[in-house]
């Protein structure tokens, strides 16, 4: 079998989309697979790292702020598409995957309009622009969050939440000291709110009785690092620019606080974690906020606006860390909105498409 997978600009984009490559290739060894990115992007240099070729297309963003600009965008996806139609001549692929992203309009398009079955993976509680155009062209559509049927036709869908990390379910767990952990993360590059708000209350959390981990991004790992000493280097806090070991930083917290990405909250949902969520507000169509929402109407989660972070994130963490019955609650809340196994089911149905189509 043969599978063309396309997506990516962002980590969220890439990560699912080599983990259904990875479950692929598990299920299938004989299969072969072809990424198609967009030049230039992060996915270029992330899918080689992950053992897989993959062809970049001059395809980009439009310019919605700008629209005269576009003229030279809509060219560069014509010859995208053009591009495309050779690649699957070529390679003739029984079934094609969209993740999102520029790169995935282009492909997709391309692979219905020559009659290739498309199955679309949408990461997040609202749907993202590419699968929104291709929703139409797709046989199947597989979602992290109940509820898309207000993006997508309902007889498409199939809930199979977000791959995740294959090993993150493996780390140590503290040895019970009594003391709890409060674990901050904003991913690989940092969150600046987040970072700005722990600054501002190292006073305060140097004092608390409990562990912190505050992973600042490397972006701004220099600044927060001299802001600690400034503090007086208080020993119950850790400032790293990067965790290596995130299995066991996820075991020993009692307390999560994260930016509301669609793979930080699968990851949250199939650890069981109690979260404060701060949402990015830097996302098309404020994406993270509709992530967060779908676990705080749950009572899964807790929300803190990035507007509001500077005078609301610690207050909240070091109430709620303390309120055990609080914690239990959502950790018991969130654990049930873990899907589990969902790079191997996305897998399946793509296998399932595949054969359909012989």
């Amino acid at each position: 079998m043969r599978y063309l997978i396309s997506g990516g600009g962002t980590g969220g984009h890439i990560f699912p989309a080599v983990s259904i490559a990875n479950a692929l290739k598990e299920l299938d060894p004989e299969a072969k697979i072809l990424f198609v990115g967009a030049l230039g992007r992060m996915e270029m240099e992330r899918v080689p790292q992950a053992g897989y070729e993959i062809i970049g297309l001059p395809v980009r963003g439009f310019n919605r702020s700008q629209p005269w600009k576009n003229v030279s965008v809509l060219m560069d996806l014509a010859k995208s598409i053009k591009q495309v139609r050779k690649i699957i001549r070529e390679f003739k692929p029984n079934v094609g995957v969209g993740v999102g992203g520029y790169a995935s309009g282009a492909a997709m398009w391309a692979a219905a309009k020559m009659g290739i079955p498309i199955l679309l993976q949408e990461q997040n509680g609202f749907a993202g622009v590419t699968n929104k155009i291709l929703k139409d062209k797709a046989t199947k559509i597989c979602v992290a969050y109940e509820g898309m049927e207000r993006f997508f036709p309902a007889d498409k869908i199939i809930l199979t939440g977000n791959p995740v990390r294959q090993n993150l379910t493996e780390g140590k767990k503290k040895k019970d000291s009594g003391e709890k952990t409060l674990l901050i993360i904003g991913g690989s590059l940092g969150a600046r709110t987040i970072n700005e708000a722990i600054k501002a209350a190292l006073p305060q959390l140097s004092k608390a009785d409990i562990h912190v981990v505050w992973q600042t991004g490397k972006i701004y790992y220099e600044k927060c690092k001299a802001a600690w000493v400034a503090a007086g280097s208080s020993k119950n806090i850790e400032c790293l620019d990067f965790l290596s070991d995130m299995p066991d930083r996820y075991a020993q917290a009692d307390l999560v606080i994260s930016r509301a990405g669609a793979s930080s909250i699968s990851e949250l949902c199939l650890l069981g974690k109690p979260a404060i969520l701060v949402p990015s507000p830097n996302v098309a169509e404020d994406h993270q906020t509709h992530n967060a929402l779908a676990l705080v109407n749950k009572n899964a989660a807790v929300l803190v606006r990035d507007a509001e972070a500077a005078e609301k994130l610690i207050p909240t963490a070091l109430e709620l860390i303390k309120d055990e019955k609080r914690l239990k609650t959502l950790h018991t809340n969130v654990l049930k909105l873990a899907q589990k196994d969902s790079a191997k089911r996305i897998a399946e149905e793509v296998i399932a498409l595949a054969k359909a189509n012989l």
